[in-house]
């Protein structure tokens, strides 16, 4: 059977799903999350029939991948889904002079050393909030607490930055 859905057709339903459920009423909500529990179940049993090269390859779905680290099935250990989570933010990271170095994963908590201009930025809690920990999340639900050596607290109360250029870091020659 083939996919009936692009990964952008899956993302797009799952958006306006979760827009929707934001504005249901708890009954409702109770009813969807019985259903959920319900087919997190059954794909648990699926998942416990078949090899464990087959639920790799499952997991390398982007639409079935979301579904497995939902019901906390996914074949990936957190610290490697962690790590690639990094990879991918990297670029964004290095873009702006910065960098990321993850340090440990214990229990619910991310350990990270942010480098470069990101360590001691003022806008390295905005970096973490919107970059790192948005990209640990989606790939480590179980992920409760990020937290990064080198991210200070935005002095100034508002909407922080979304990273300190890289020029306001450079020194003067």
């Amino acid at each position: 059977m083939s996919a009936r859905w692009t990964d952008q057709e899956a993302r797009e339903r799952v958006a306006a799903l979760e827009s929707r459920l934001e504005r249901a009423d708890p009954a409702a909500l109770e009813a969807v999350s019985g259903v959920v529990e319900v087919y997190g179940e059954a794909l648990g049993r699926i998942v416990g029939a078949v090899d464990a090269e087959a639920v790799a390859a499952l997991a390398a779905d982007e639409l079935v991948g979301q579904l497995l680290l939902i019901h906390d099935l996914s074949p990936r250990p957190v610290q490697e889904r962690v790590a690639a989570a990094l990879e991918e933010v990297r670029p964004y990271l290095a873009s702006h002079g910065g960098g990321v170095e993850l340090v440990a994963v214990e229990g619910d908590t991310v350990q990270l050393r942010l480098e470069g201009h990101c360590d001691g930025c003022p806008s390295s809690t905005a970096t973490l909030e919107l970059a790192v920990q948005d990209a640990i999340r989606a790939v480590a639900p179980e992920i409760e607490h990020v937290v990064a050596d080198g991210a200070v607290e935005v002095p100034v109360p508002g909407v922080p930055l979304p990273m300190c250029p890289a020029s306001a870091h450079r020194e003067a020659v």
